[in-house]
């Protein structure tokens, strides 16, 4: 399995590469840069986020890692196994968790200003990070899309028409090689705040991963 990560020093997005350079004046103890995946090897099932949470994986330097978002999803993955150790968002990536069968990922790898990537840095990222990253995981299973965002781009690096693999909680497509593109709303405090999406709905997205990988 090849992991595909931005360099430190990508600077392929002028306005993130910009936002970040203030980030590591105004923030100096974060993280400040593309967050890499964080994986176990030859990963089942692939989560697919949206880009790193200012002070979450911006700060921490692991995905989901330091604020809500990544509280209940290492939840609903520790409840259905894709995880070991335990999770501790205070703890900046240092807590000892690992992954079983997973990888984690966004499909914009620098946070951008108010958590809005625009297309032209989804694009960049797709093509240089997120479809090399799809097409070099052998034993993937799953792609679990979070958020329409990262469905839309997922079907895009996987060659899919949009038009007939609409986003949608729960939706379910496969592509050419019989992978599963599984989809939920994000996890977001907004989301859950809102109920939007609720726990149950959320884990249950975990349950139908775990039955499609066979474990």
């Amino acid at each position: 399995m090849s992991d595909i990560n931005a360099p430190s020093g990508c600077r392929k997005c002028p306005r993130l590469a910009h936002f970040l350079d203030e980030q590591r004046i105004d923030k100096p103890t974060y993280f400040n840069g593309p967050v890499p995946n964080f994986y176990s090897p030859d990963p089942k099932l692939l989560v697919i986020g949206l880009a790193p949470g200012m002070h979450g994986a911006n700060q921490t330097g692991r995905p989901f890692t330091g604020d809500w978002a990544g509280d209940l999803l290492y939840a609903a993955m520790a409840k259905y196994g894709f995880t070991s150790g335990t999770y501790d968002r205070d703890a900046k990536g240092q807590d000892g968790l690992e992954l079983v069968d997973a990888m984690v990922t966004n499909v914009v790898r620098c946070v951008p200003p108010q958590n809005k990537p625009v297309a032209s840095e989804i694009n960049t990222c797709r093509d240089n990070y997120h479809t090399p990253q799809l097409a070099a995981l052998p034993d993937l299973k799953v792609m679990l899309c979070l958020g329409k965002i990262s469905h839309d781009s997922t079907l895009r690096s996987l060659g899919m028409r949009l038009a007939t693999h609409k986003f949608g909680h729960g939706t379910e497509y496969e592509d050419d090689r019989g992978r599963t593109i599984l989809s939920s709303y994000h996890c977001s405090r907004y989301n859950t705040n809102t109920k939007r999406l609720t726990e149950e709905m959320f884990f249950d997205i975990f349950a139908r991963a775990r039955e499609i990988c066979g474990r």
